[in-house]
């Protein structure tokens, strides 16, 4: 019966917020074009399948508040365009069809403010024929008609299956082919849009989706900009910018210096983050948290220095930019074990990361930290603590008893770093663009700054570390974050959004939506401004 009620409470606020968008279309549709202005497309296939994702509505009101302000918008959308898309796969395994039906309906509304292209898939003989019999390391190398089309949809391989190496199976080779065909189909129906309506500017969701990233691909191929869009974080955000957005590019000012009210801010934001109360893309990572039990703390006390490893997850869009020194996170947890067998005065604290196991979510990990830990027999190991995905303790905690932190690319390597705690990081991360932690150049000297972390009497990292982590940490929550709150509320279910009742005018009025705009047509450089 429970579940029955939140299916039909599910269905009309769906239909509530349908009826809103095409109410809203119809207002920003009267307004005039501006002649002086080009083109904006608009594409976002992988952010949602029924219902308004907070990544679907960031893009939606977007793209309205620039047709406010007389700017041709063109969506480009999916009418059973791809054979196997990655959310589709996410809900119904690889080898079923995608529920195209409540997507198409739930994209006629959302695409209703401006003129809309659809694209539909049709199989390429040539390219199927060129596919065919090929092993998962042969696709993921395809290229073919001068497409990269196997390095185009291979992060989106491992998020859909939540792993990092793919397996030479039927079902992986399968699917791969499903998203290789398909990305074709985006480059060219992509390319011939690019054509006809002649775009100042792109925007699209992450440019690492693979249906994205053909689109990207097809654009900057012509020279045209694009603009990658994500969830940003703080809740209810967006996170606009000209490079690609997952590595969060962030340029600050090098004589931007925190004020005491800043300062401020940021210390009592850091008091709750501290505390656990974390969330985004509307996930509370942390639904408790505790400190560290007595044995934990005797084990501590029992050895030399304590070194806290944190793992992130393998598939994250994250990873892409992350595998710079080491091919993936689980090379640099066996060169982490080298160092745990050849240093058994130190404890090392393996801590997995929360979202490798989310809870009541179909998006687990499948290959995860717990089974390198088990296949390594790691907890037979006298200097190794374990602390697995759903086991809430305090990692901050941890960071604070800490000689110095390990982590490949996960947030708490800027938290350390923001309590003054040594950081070196296995992969290249957000914050790494600033001088805050350590990023050796190569695994090599990531094993040699290890060891010399490990044999010193005291480490510490250079003044400014801390310094500078304030800084990016303060842009990054304040300056980057575009806030939609005033439009969007949440939904019961997460990462979906509802739409709050505004008028059309109220988007063009919007500082938030303004720095979108003056972002989108090359005037501004979304920031917001500061408070």
């Amino acid at each position: 019966m429970n579940s029955s009620i939140h299916r039909a409470r599910d269905r009309l606020r769906r239909f509530a917020n349908d009826r809103r968008l095409r109410e809203l279309a119809g207002q920003v549709r009267a307004v005039p074009l501006d002649p002086t202005l080009k083109p904006v497309i608009f594409f976002n296939a992988s952010t949602r399948l029924g219902g308004i994702s907070q990544n679907a509505g960031f893009a939606t009101l977007s793209a309205m508040a620039l047709r406010l302000r007389g700017a041709p918008v063109h969506f480009f959308a999916c009418r059973k365009g791809l054979h196997r898309c990655t959310l589709g796969v996410m809900m119904r395994g690889p080898g079923r069809p995608p529920p195209c039906r409540t997507c198409i309906a739930q994209a006629e509304a959302i695409f209703a403010a401006a003129p809309t292209t659809w694209f539909e898939f049709k199989s390429n003989p040539a390219l199927a024929a060129a596919l065919a019999g090929k092993t998962v390391p042969e696709l993921k190398a395809v290229d073919f008609d001068g497409v990269p089309l196997g390095p185009l949809t291979l992060p989106s391989m491992r998020w859909s299956l939540r792993v990092h190496h793919l397996q030479d199976d039927r079902t992986t080779r399968g699917l791969f082919r499903s998203f290789i065909q398909s990305a074709y189909v985006v480059v060219r129906a992509f390319d011939r849009m690019l054509e006809a309506v002649e775009p100042e500017t792109v925007v699209v969701f992450n440019g690492i989706s693979y249906p994205e990233a053909a689109a990207r691909w097809a654009a900057l191929r012509r020279g045209v900009r694009v603009v990658t869009h994500e969830v940003a974080h703080q809740p209810m955000t967006a996170y606009f910018s000209d490079g690609h957005v997952t590595a969060y590019p962030v340029s600050i000012p090098a004589d931007f210096e925190l004020s005491p009210a800043q300062d401020a801010r940021l210390d009592a934001y850091l008091e709750e983050r501290f505390q656990g109360k974390v969330s985004m893309a509307g996930l509370e990572f942390w639904p408790e948290m505790h400190g560290l039990d007595r044995e934990l703390v005797d084990k501590i006390a029992a050895h030399k220095q304590l070194v806290p490893i944190f793992t992130n997850v393998v598939f994250d869009t994250s990873q892409v930019h992350a595998n710079v020194l080491f091919d993936n996170m689980f090379a640099w947890l066996d060169q982490a074990l080298e160092l745990i067998r050849a240093h058994p005065e130190t404890l090392f604290v393996i801590r997995a990361h929360p979202d490798e196991l989310r809870p009541k979510s179909y998006k687990q990990a499948v290959e995860k930290v717990d089974d390198w830990v088990a296949a390594n027999r790691v907890r037979e190991l006298p200097n190794v603590v374990y602390i697995p995905p759903l086991d809430y303790v305090s990692s901050y905690d941890l960071v604070r008893r800490a000689r110095f932190v390990m982590v490949y690319n996960s947030t708490i390597g800027l938290e350390a770093a923001l309590l003054g705690v040594p950081v070196l990081n296995g992969g290249k991360a957000r914050y790494t663009q600033v001088d805050c932690v350590h990023l050796p150049e190569s695994a090599e000297a990531h094993l040699e700054t290890a060891r010399g972390f490990l044999a010193a009497e005291a480490v510490e990292g250079p003044p400014g570390f801390v310094r500078a982590a304030r800084r990016f940490q303060y842009y990054q929550l304040w300056r980057t974050p575009i806030p939609f709150d005033e439009f969007l509320s949440p939904h019961d279910t997460r990462g979906y959004v509802n739409l709050k009742h505004f008028q059309a005018e109220a988007l063009a009025e919007s500082t938030a939506l303004r720095v979108i705009c003056e972002g989108i047509l090359g005037r501004g450089d979304f920031l917001m401004p500061e408070k």
